[in-house]
C-alpha cells in the first residue's frame, strides 16, 4: 500500500499538454476529489440529487454531439406489439403485464460506438430498446444485447464513451474499439473485464438482430399493490436463436453491404417473417438482496440462470416497419426513468445516473423539453399538466392556468392520490447512511464472472475470444497498454492470457500492473479482495453453440449458385423443401435478368457473381444441369464454395454438380451434402439447423 502511495503524478499525465500536472476540476474550476464515484447515501444507497459535480459532468457530455445521439447514433427500429402470456400480479401492479395485455410497441436497436454513417457489422454492443405505449403512459425498457456493462456507476461513463470514440487528434478509427486510447481505458479498469469477455466473443457480431437476446442490463424493482418490492432481471430471448457471423465474415459484410442488419430487419417485417422475442424476467425476493457471492447491484454482474431460472411473461412481435426513418426512428426518445405504475429502479449507481443522462440528452437533442410530443413519443393515454411552454412546443394548450394548486381549474389535473386512483409511487424504501463518494466492497470482485463467461463458451467460442483478444491488442501502439491488458486477463484465465500473449509476442504478467491497482484502490482501498466461492462455474445460457439438427432454418438465406442451363427440376425440388422450414432460397447467376433452364422456360434473377458474396448467405446449393461446365469455369463460383467452406457453412451439390468439388478446396464432413453420399434435402437441412459446421475450424485452423 505504501508503495502505491508514493506513486508519482507525472506517471498519471506524462504524456499530455493543457493538462500536464494539473489536479482535475469541473467545468467552473472546482477541485474533484473522486471523479469515479456519483454522491450516494451509502456505498450502496441511491445517488443523490444535489450530486453538481455529476451533474457538470453528465450535462456537458450529453450535449456533445449535434444532432446525432452521442451514443446509439447508428439505430433501425420497427413498430410491434408486446403480449401479456403469464400472471406476474403477484410481483406487480404494471397494468401492460397483466395476462392477455396488449400493447403497441416500438423498438430500436443500435450499435454503440460508431457514427450514423459507420457500418452495422462492427464489434460492438447492440442497443436493444422497447418503448410500451401503455394505458397507465409509456415505459422504455432501455437495454443492450449483452447483460453486463463495463463500468460500475455512472460517474464513468463519459470518460468510457470518450475513450472508445475515434481518438480525439485524428477522429480514427470509426466504430472500432481496436486502438489505443480504449484499451488504455480498459486495461485500468479491472471491472471491465466481465464485458470485455462478452464484447470480444462473437456476441458483438450478431448475425442478424433478429437472432439477438436482449437485457434490460439492471437490476430493477416490481412493486405490488401491497407495496412490496421484488427485484427483477429483464430478458429478451429471440424465437430465432442467437446466432452470430465469423468475425472475417463481418469485416467483409461491412464492405459488401454496411446495411446488413437494418436490411436484413427491414425485409424480413415486409415478407411477413414478423421477429419475436419472449420476455422473461429473474425475480429475486427482497430479503434475497445480498444472498449471493455477487452483489445484484453492480451492472457488471449478471445472474446465472442456474441460480434464478428466467420465467417467460410475454411476447413481442415486430410487424410493422417506420413510414418514416427520421420522423420515427430518429426521433425516437428512450430513458430508463419513464417508468409505469408497478416497476421502480433500484440503487444501481450506472442505472440512477442513466435516469439523468438519457433525459437530458433527450431535452438537447430533441430541440427541448416538449419532445415527448412528437408522435413517435407520445403517450397514448395523452399528457395531462402545467407545462405550457418550452421550445418546440407542438401542442396549443387552452385555459388561463398553469400551476397548481389552482381554483380556476377546480385543481385540476389533479393528483392521483387526491381521489384514490393509481399513480406512479416510489418503493418506499428505508435509508439510513451517510452521503459518501465511494464504492461497496460487494462489487471489488471483478474477475469471477469473466472466468464463468469463458470456461462457459465451447472450445471453439473460445478460441474466437483470443482471436478477437489478439486481434483488438495488436492494433494498440503501445506495449505498456497491451501488457496491463495481458495482466487483467491473466487473472480471469492463465491460458487465455498466455494464447493471448503468444499471439502479441509478450509474456502475460503475473499481477496487475502499479498504475491499474492504483486506480482500482481509489474504489477499494484494500484491494484485490478476496472473492468470496462463486455458486456457479459453468452456465449453458452463456454459450451460443447448439448441436446440429437442434435449431431452426426459418428465414434463413441459402444461396443457390447456378448458370444458364441449370436443371430446373433440381432447383425447385431443394427449394421446396427449404421454403417448408421456412427458409429463402436465392438464386445467383452470372447475370442478373431472365435466367435460362435446362429443360426450357426462364426465371427473372436479381443476383448476380458480380453483386452479391457468400458472407451475405448462410448455406449453399449447387443444383446439376448443363449449368455444372459453366460454374467449374467461374471463378467467383469457385470463391464462393471455397469461402462458405472457410466459414463453416452447409454445402450441397446435387449429384450431377459433385464434380465442381475438385475445382474448389472442399474436404468432405458432414456439413458438406452430396447426394450420390447423403439424403439431398434432409441432411442439408439438418446440417444448416446447426448453424455452422464448427468441428470444421478444428482440423483446417480456419480464422474466426
Amino acid at each position: 500500500m505504501e508503495k502505491e502511495k508514493n506513486v508519482k503524478t507525472d506517471q498519471l499525465c506524462q504524456h499530455l499538454t493543457d493538462n500536464d500536472q494539473k489536479v482535475m476540476t469541473s467545468n467552473d474550476g472546482v477541485p474533484v476529489y473522486d471523479n469515479n464515484n456519483t454522491l450516494k447515501a451509502g456505498n450502496r444507497g441511491p445517488s443523490l440529487q444535489q450530486d453538481h459535480i455529476y451533474f457538470d459532468k453528465m450535462a456537458h457530455f450529453d450535449r456533445e454531439r449535434i444532432p446525432e445521439r452521442v451514443v446509439h447514433a447508428r439505430g433501425s427500429a420497427a413498430h410491434g406489439v408486446f403480449e401479456a402470456t403469464a400472471d406476474v400480479s403477484d410481483y406487480t401492479t404494471a397494468a401492460f403485464l397483466k395476462k392477455g395485455t396488449k400493447t403497441p410497441v416500438f423498438t430500436r436497436f443500435s450499435t454503440v460506438a460508431g457514427f450514423k454513417g459507420s457500418t452495422d457489422l462492427a464489434r460492438d454492443v447492440r442497443g436493444f430498446s422497447a418503448k410500451f405505449y401503455t394505458e397507465e403512459g409509456n415505459y422504455d425498457l432501455v437495454g443492450n444485447n449483452i447483460p453486463v456493462f463495463f463500468i460500475q456507476d455512472a460517474m464513468n461513463f463519459p470518460d468510457l464513451v470518450h475513450a472508445v470514440k475515434p481518438e480525439p487528434n485524428n477522429e480514427m478509427p470509426q466504430a472500432a474499439s481496436a486502438h489505443d486510447t480504449f484499451w488504455d481505458f480498459i486495461s485500468l479498469m479491472p471491472e471491465s473485464a466481465h464485458m470485455i469477455m462478452w464484447v470480444m466473443s462473437d456476441r458483438a457480431i450478431p448475425r442478424s438482430l433478429r437472432m439477438m437476446e436482449g437485457f434490460g442490463v439492471h437490476t430493477f424493482k416490481f412493486v405490488n399493490d401491497e407495496g412490496k418490492a421484488t427485484f427483477v432481471k429483464f430478458h429478451w430471448k429471440p424465437r430465432l436463436g442467437v446466432h452470430s457471423v465469423a468475425w472475417n465474415e463481418a469485416q467483409k459484410i461491412s464492405g459488401f453491404d454496411a446495411d446488413f442488419h437494418r436490411r436484413d430487419l427491414w425485409e424480413a417485417i415486409e415478407k411477413g417473417d414478423f421477429p419475436q422475442w419472449d420476455l422473461g424476467v429473474q425475480l429475486i425476493p427482497e430479503e434475497d438482496e445480498m444472498k449471493y457471492s455477487f452483489d445484484i447491484l453492480d451492472p457488471t454482474k449478471i445472474i446465472p440462470e442456474e441460480l434464478v431460472p428466467v420465467k417467460i411473461i410475454g411476447t413481442m412481435t415486430l410487424n410493422g416497419n417506420p413510414e418514416n426513418f427520421f420522423a420515427e426512428t430518429e426521433q425516437s426518445a428512450f430513458d430508463p426513468g419513464r417508468l409505469v405504475p408497478g416497476i421502480d429502479v433500484s440503487d444501481d449507481p450506472l442505472l440512477q445516473g442513466r435516469i439523468f443522462s438519457y433525459m437530458d440528452t433527450q431535452n438537447y437533442r430533441l430541440g427541448g423539453p416538449n419532445f415527448h410530443e412528437l408522435p413517435i413519443n407520445r403517450p397514448v393515454n395523452g399528457k395531462h399538466n402545467n407545462q405550457k411552454d418550452g421550445f418546440s412546443k407542438m401542442d396549443i394548450p387552452t385555459g388561463a392556468v398553469s400551476y397548481f394548486p389552482n381554483s380556476k381549474a377546480e385543481g385540476c389535473p389533479y393528483h392521483a392520490m387526491l381521489k384514490g386512483e393509481t399513480g406512479f409511487q416510489s418503493h418506499k424504501q428505508p435509508i439510513d447512511a451517510s452521503k459518501v463518494r465511494a464504492r461497496s466492497d460487494s462489487f471489488a470482485d471483478h474477475f469471477t464472472q469473466a472466468r464463468l463467461f469463458f470456461h462457459s463458451q465451447s472450445p471453439e467460442e473460445q478460441e474466437h475470444i483470443i482471436s478477437a483478444l489478439s486481434f483488438e491488442l495488436s492494433k494498440v501502439d503501445d506495449v505498456n497498454i497491451r501488457r496491463r491488458e495481458l495482466a487483467i486477463l491473466n487473472q480471469i484465465d492463465k491460458d487465455l492470457a498466455k494464447k493471448v500473449g503468444d499471439n502479441l509476442g509478450l509474456t502475460p504478467p503475473k499481477e496487475l500492473d502499479e498504475l491499474t491497482l492504483k486506480f482500482a484502490r481509489q474504489n477499494h482501498p484494500e484491494y484485490p479482495i478476496k472473492p468470496k466461492k462463486p455458486e456457479v462455474e459453468k452456465s449453458k445460457a452463456l454459450s451460443m453453440k447448439i448441436k446440429p439438427g437442434e435449431g431452426t432454418i426459418k428465414t434463413r438465406k441459402v444461396a443457390f449458385l447456378v448458370d444458364d442451363g441449370v436443371s430446373k427440376t433440381s432447383v425447385d425440388r431443394m427449394k421446396k423443401a427449404l421454403e417448408k422450414e421456412g427458409a429463402q432460397a436465392v438464386l445467383i447467376a452470372s447475370h442478373v435478368g431472365k435466367l435460362k433452364f435446362k429443360e426450357g422456360g426462364t426465371e427473372d434473377v436479381q443476383h448476380s457473381y458480380l453483386t452479391d458474396t457468400s458472407v451475405l448467405y448462410d448455406a449453399f446449393y449447387t443444383p446439376d444441369g448443363d449449368s455444372v461446365k459453366k460454374l467449374a469455369e467461374n471463378p467467383d463460383y469457385i470463391q464462393f464454395i471455397n469461402e462458405g467452406f472457410r466459414h463453416c457453412k452447409a454445402i450441397a451439390f446435387a449429384k450431377g454438380a459433385e464434380e465442381l468439388i475438385k475445382e474448389t478446396l472442399v474436404k468432405e464432413d458432414q456439413g458438406v451434402i452430396l447426394e450420390s453420399k447423403k439424403d439431398l434435402t434432409n441432411d442439408f437441412i439438418t446440417a444448416m439447423k446447426g448453424h455452422r459446421v464448427w468441428e470444421r475450424e478444428k482440423p483446417r485452423k480456419v480464422p474466426a
